[in-house]
């Protein structure tokens, strides 16, 4: 354990290293068929195809390249071999028709073909001639059209051969797959938190100094389910998310990686937790992909995990360490894990917990009625407010506005908070009254609050929502010319009467 800490740091806090030991112990399983193999087999055969396997004699090059290395071989000899019989027996065949295997020690007879007299003559004749080797003892002569024939046939035949065989053997032996060999899988995958998440993850890494140009990888869920529908699907195919729309798919495979697919609403093993699991039936199919930097050829490699290979609450050990001058990887820790706390439960009910309303954020019935009753009483420090902005505003008018201002500010205030108490927004200056209220409140009595009180509630639930304080006064007022004050009678006369005739005009119009 110390020793784990020193080489991977405080952060790596090992739980317990032994497999074997969990919080749920599985039974014993008996070991099911795989679809595909770790090595990347596909675990299936073809049978009954009837009529269909003529198909494989249309495409021979492809027929011939998938087939194993002994039958590859074995084809290649008999082809040459059979091709060197048929040709030497044609040519020992003109020689007899001819007669010159009878005359083959006569110098004066002209054969077809010099110096063959029989099958063995015929046979190294044919050698000679197909590899271009040329002695120079046996040789066509003119006399013979129909050798001149064959030869031309058999110098075709022999380079259609040749392309066919040799490219055939090269394409089988430049295959990509003996590349993939050397892409490593992690053998066992892996489910813990990452970033607060819960993931699966297995390791990839390449063996080889050469890159994979354009790497980028897949992964498959096999799993046999039935449909509302009623209809089974054996072995239904679902794809896993490692990224496909942030780009993560896309690697950079220069030294080991981490694959994470992030288990969310999305993912097939939503609901998966820890004792699920182990009666769970699943595959899961890994394909990696890239074109191979040497030979330009694409390359692919697979393999799989059942779910007797998925370790709960495992984490991959690091194998990168830097060293002098380069990083160094150490492939002996490549399918080490180590456990980690990880909570047993699925992501499903991870979020159905999370989303149950909490007794603390329920708010009680003396807040909220706090809330409502600060939210309905009107605040008197807008009165307050708007009366420090009157002074520093009063003191640039003029004596006689500002008498008239303070006069009634008193019972202005005493108006308005008896009238806030009616459920309805009231005023805070008299600016915002009408024109009549506004010189009742300007001149003092108490004859004029009276008619000021009635005033106030003729208008009711009329809203009125400035206040003094929304008032802007000029900062510079221009004077205004002295006029004379006429008080208001105190008798019952209106007080509209003492007015200018001009502004009684007005009143009316208005």
């Amino acid at each position: 354990m110390a020793a784990l800490r020193r080489k991977f740091g405080e952060d790596y806090q090992v739980v317990n290293t032994n497999r074997d030991t969990t919080a749920f112990s599985a039974p014993a399983k008996k070991k099911r068929q795989r679809f595909v193999e770790k090595n990347g087999r596909c675990n299936v055969q073809h049978g009954n195809l009837g009529g269909e396997t003529s198909r494989y004699i249309s495409d021979l090059f492809t027929t011939l390249v998938d087939l194993k290395w002994r039958w590859n071989l074995l084809i290649f000899v008999l082809t040459y071999t059979v091709a060197w019989l048929v040709m030497a027996s044609m040519w020992w065949i003109i020689a007899y028709i001819r007669g010159d295997i009878n005359h083959g020690h006569d110098s004066s007879y002209t054969p077809c073909v010099a110096n063959v007299y029989n099958f063995p003559s015929a046979f190294l004749f044919f050698i000679e001639t197909e590899a271009t080797i040329g002695y120079g003892y046996r040789y066509i002569t003119e006399k013979c059209p129909e050798g001149i024939i064959l030869f031309l046939f058999q110098s075709l035949l022999g380079s259609i051969v040749d392309a066919f065989l040799i490219g055939c053997m090269f394409i089988k032996m430049s295959q990509p797959k003996k590349r993939a060999e050397t892409l490593m899988f992690s053998q066992d995958s892996v489910i813990s938190q990452r970033d607060g998440k819960l993931c699966l993850m297995f390791r990839v890494g390449n063996l080889r100094n050469s890159h994979m140009v354009s790497a980028q990888i897949r992964c498959k869920l096999i799993k046999s389910r039935q449909t509302p529908e009623g209809e089974f699907l054996p072995l239904d195919q679902c794809e896993l998310d490692v990224g496909f729309g942030t780009g993560a798919d896309q690697l950079f495979l220069v030294s080991p990686l981490t694959i994470c697919h992030e288990i969310n609403p999305k993912s097939p093993f939503f609901d998966l937790s820890q004792r699920s699991l182990m009666n769970e039936q699943f595959e899961i199919v890994v394909i990696l992909e890239g074109i191979v930097e040497t030979t330009g050829m694409t390359c692919q490699a697979r393999t799989s995990y059942t779910e007797d290979e998925v370790l709960w609450g495992h984490r991959f050990l690091p194998v990168m360490s830097l060293e002098e001058g380069f990083f160094r990887v150490d492939y002996s820790q490549f399918h080490s894990t180590f456990e980690v706390n990880t909570p047993p439960y699925s992501v499903k009910d991870h979020d159905e917990k999370s989303s149950l309303p909490s007794p603390l954020s329920t708010p009680t019935l003396g807040e909220s009625h706090g809330h409502a009753r600060r939210a309905r009483v009107f605040s008197v420090d807008c009165i307050n407010t708007t009366d420090r902005e009157e002074r520093a505003g009063q003191s640039r008018l003029p004596s006689k506005l500002q008498r008239m201002s303070s006069s009634g500010k008193e019972d202005l205030q005493r108006k308005v908070l008896m009238l806030s108490s009616q459920h309805s927004e009231k005023a805070c200056s008299t600016g915002d009254l009408p024109l009549k209220l506004q010189r009742l409140s300007s001149s003092p009595g108490p004859e004029a609050a009276a008619r000021l009180q009635l005033k106030a509630l003729k208008l009711g639930f009329e809203p009125m929502t400035q206040s003094t304080g929304d008032l802007q006064l000029p900062p510079t007022p221009a004077p205004i010319p002295a006029r004379i004050h006429t008080p208001l009678p105190s008798g019952g006369g209106r007080p509209e009467d003492n007015l200018p005739a001009k502004l009684r005009r007005m009143n009316a119009d208005r």
